[in-house]
């Protein structure tokens, strides 16, 4: 990665050196006209200052809608985590609502059958007139038929109340299974509305980032990429500077050498939200496809990843670990070491290898157990 890094370097310089040739600020006419006369300055001198001015707003307004971008693919990516989770919910209240089904209309069968035995025990009674076992008993002259009689009334007596208490049983158990399945219907109902307010609000989003976009002409998207990597380089020169790598020497577990084999099996595919493969990925549905090529499922979300996941120091990471980016912990990359990182970056872009540190690190989270692992806010 320092082998990037001063590549990296070298390309910042180029640029560097590129807008400021362009602002006039390297040499040329410009510096000798005003060095000539400078409360005259000759018309040369004043078309390289107009123009450096026009450079420099051009500069500034393809910064700010750099930055209108960047928001708007940032709300879209909130979003999305949004949406992820919805679909989730949707898919478990789904089996759930099939399972409470089947065991309904297995209910339902007992109870019918119940019914018929109860129906069963009526009817025997009507066919004896109606007269109680009691009453049989007492009129039963023969003390062996008494003794007999006695013993299958008992036994009458015990199944009408099985089968009565069994009907009773099944009954609630039936009340509550159709309760629970109506709670889940309504559970389902508010997480597809859920999914569907946030597909729309992520389409809206992307939407108005891709107007930005279409109003620049094509020099000006070349130059508009180039400022994002600019901006990534820088954040991860600093973070780089911080000294984060000396104490990092970490090497990837088995199960983590597979999912970076899968993760950077996928470099140059397109990010979809939503997204998990196999020709597609959004973020978080990268590293999951990745951790379970490693033998490990994980949560669908980089919000739950955060959540859920055993979380380590910074400085205790290793190759295969999951970076967390942004207070609402709403992206997410795998760790590569030497200070890179494999993601799935934003609509319009392709999963790529780029610096760890060139987005906000909020934490770090271990797939693959707790092993060296702990809870930490170190950052």
């Amino acid at each position: 990665m320092r082998g990037i890094r001063g590549i990296q370097g070298g390309r910042l310089v180029a640029c560097t050196a590129v807008v400021l040739c362009a602002m006039g600020l390297l040499g040329g006419t410009a510096t000798a006209a005003y060095a000539d006369d400078p409360k005259n300055p000759s018309a040369d001198a004043r078309r390289a200052g107009g123009a450096a001015a026009a450079a420099d707003a051009d500069a500034r307004r393809l910064d700010e809608a750099r930055k209108k971008i960047d928001a708007l693919y940032r709300k879209a990516e909130q979003a999305t985590d949004a949406y992820n989770a919805a679909e989730e919910q949707v898919e478990l209240q789904q089996k759930e609502i099939v399972r409470l089904a089947r065991t309904i209309d297995s209910t339902q069968r007992k109870l019918t059958a119940l019914k018929r035995q109860a129906g069963s025990l009526a009817s025997a009674q009507y066919r004896g007139g109606g007269l109680p076992s009691e009453a049989k008993l007492m009129l039963d002259a023969d003390p062996e038929g008494f003794l007999d009689n006695a013993t299958l009334a008992r036994k009458g007596q015990l199944a009408a109340k099985r089968v009565i208490s069994q009907l009773a049983h099944l009954k609630g158990d039936l009340e509550k299974y159709s309760d629970s399945a109506t709670d889940r219907w309504e559970q389902l109902e508010a997480h597809r509305k859920k999914k569907e307010s946030a597909r729309r609000d992520i389409k809206k989003k992307i939407d108005e980032a891709k107007q930005l976009e279409s109003r620049l002409a094509a020099k000006e998207k070349d130059r508009l990429k180039k400022l994002e990597e600019e901006q990534a380089f820088k954040q991860q020169q600093k973070w780089l500077d911080s000294g984060v790598l000396d104490d990092i020497s970490n090497k990837a577990s088995a199960a983590g050498k597979k999912a970076i084999s899968f993760a950077t099996a996928q470099v140059g595919k397109d990010y979809v939200w939503g997204a998990e493969g196999p020709d597609t990925f959004d973020c978080s549905g990268l590293t999951l496809r990745a951790w379970q090529a490693g033998g490990h499922t994980i949560p669908r979300t980089s919000q739950e990843q955060w959540r859920q996941l055993p979380r380590v120091g910074l400085r205790d990471m290793r190759p295969g670990d999951l970076i967390i980016y942004f207070s609402d912990a709403s992206h997410v990359g795998m760790y590569l070491g030497d200070g890179a990182m494999v993601h799935a970056p934003r609509p319009g872009r392709q999963v790529t290898v780029t610096g760890a540190g060139s987005m906000p690190i909020l934490g770090v989270v271990r797939p693959d157990g707790d092993d060296g692992a702990h809870h930490t806010d170190d950052k």
